[in-house]
């Protein structure tokens, strides 16, 4: 049996309600199971995917993780499968992701903004947030910017908006 997961991809910024799509099978039709989780809770759950004869179908399901207590910005997405022999957990795809209301309160989307020339984060988070001091959403929510300090112009990062 195979898995591929196609949605979220690394780094997503998710909210609650994580959507976890893709392929997956190889048998007749077999159950999977999906867990999210960031080091201290974690949500769990199954799915049934094949197209009866052996291949592969597609998935989509909705992890609710609207009740767990994650305190960390990072979680990752899992999906894998049991062996009926021994119990292991088998195929594991693992994505790493990003949790929205740990970075923005009430996240709901980001909007993408293409880096200008003379721009700082501080600037950017006063324009979007009222108050530059909250910069370091724009750094949670970019894992690709390690130094706050140096952004480019043409440069891409994602501006996390609340409700």
């Amino acid at each position: 049996m195979s898995i591929e997961v196609q949605q979220p991809q690394p780094y997503d910024i998710v909210s609650d309600a994580v959507m976890i799509a893709g392929l997956a099978g190889g048998a007749f039709e077999a159950n999977f199971n999906y867990r999210v989780h960031e080091g201290h809770d974690e949500v769990t759950g199954h799915f049934m995917a094949g197209d009866g004869v052996g291949g592969h179908g597609q998935f989509q399901v909705t992890a609710d993780v609207s009740a767990a207590a994650f305190s960390r910005i990072t979680a990752f997405v899992e999906v894998f499968h049991v062996s009926a022999k021994d119990g292991t957990e088998l195929d594991r795809q693992v994505v790493q992701v990003l949790l929205g209301r740990l970075i923005v309160p009430g996240y709901t989307t980001y909007l993408d903004y293409v880096v200008r020339s003379g721009d700082t984060l501080w600037q950017i988070a006063q324009t979007h947030y009222g108050n530059g001091s909250l910069y370091h959403r724009l750094v949670s929510a970019n894992p690709a910017i390690t130094d706050p300090n140096r952004i480019r112009p043409g440069d891409i990062i994602r501006i996390p908006q609340g409700a």
